[in-house]
């Protein structure tokens, strides 16, 4: 279902190939030749201890960071600028802008004009119509967060990066909004970094632990079933386990 009958439909998402990637932090390397996939159309979790990489990848998929060596690139072969949107773990919403304003800033910053109705739907879709006039401050932290999820919807990108966007909010407002996104980015190409095996077995098809200097991938773990899968789903907590034991070294 598209999230508004005047909202641009979802185009098909490309997959997206990483390989051969080398680059060095200092005298260190970071990666050495690591190459992998992002399924088309799939979320996939990226998992490691802090300082493993994880987020400079990150920045290397979305452009922000080129490598020594390597390619990043779309499976359909058509260029990734301009088709990625990114969702930090902190909100980065401007002060003096409204929720309105902060969902459509991207517009107004390439000089497009903003579609007002398409955003207020998207902040209806997250449960915040009756904030659109809301500055920032007279938000939680929970709302600010839903306010960065419209604005990455609006960018209507088909793939989307994010890095630990959850992290800060309370367990319970992050199971809700956990499950908000698994519905409202369902068929975008997806690479969602976390600290949260919990949260990652919710929400990705496919597992992915980044580890050791320079750093390589564990094997694929997938995971079964819709998106998002319930808090005491059996699966949930049998992918956990596995997952626990790769993040500390019990299991290749």
């Amino acid at each position: 279902m598209p999230l508004d009958a005047r909202a641009p439909a979802l185009r098909p998402c490309p997959g997206v190939r990483i390989e051969g990637l080398s680059l060095h932090f200092g005298a260190q390397p970071l990666f050495d030749g690591l190459s992998f996939d992002l399924q088309a159309g799939r979320l996939t979790a990226l998992l490691g201890e802090s300082g493993v990489g994880k987020t400079t990848l990150l920045r290397v998929v979305a452009g922000l960071e080129a490598p020594e060596r390597g390619r990043v690139a779309a499976s359909d072969a058509q260029p990734l600028a301009g088709r990625v949107a990114f969702m930090g773990q902190q909100d980065l919403l401007l002060p003096w802008l409204s929720a309105l304003g902060n969902v459509t800033l991207g517009a107004r910053l390439r000089g497009e004009r903003p579609d007002r109705d398409r955003a207020l739907s998207l902040l209806g879709r997250v449960g915040l119509a009756d904030r659109a006039d809301a500055s920032p401050e007279a938000l939680s932290g929970g709302m600010r967060q839903r306010v960065a999820l419209a604005r990455t919807l609006y960018e209507d990108r088909p793939i989307v990066l994010m890095d630990e966007p959850f992290s800060a909010l309370d367990s319970l407002t992050r199971a809700r909004i956990q499950a908000l996104a698994a519905e409202l980015l369902a068929g975008r190409t997806v690479l969602l970094i976390t600290h949260d095996p919990w949260e990652a077995c919710r929400l990705a098809d496919v597992l992915l632990v980044l580890q050791g200097n320079p750093a390589t991938l564990s094997a694929p773990l997938v995971v079964g079933g819709a998106t998002p899968r319930a808090v005491d789903d059996a699966n949930v907590l049998t992918t956990q386990g596995k997952l626990l034991k790769q993040l500390i070294g019990e299991e290749k």
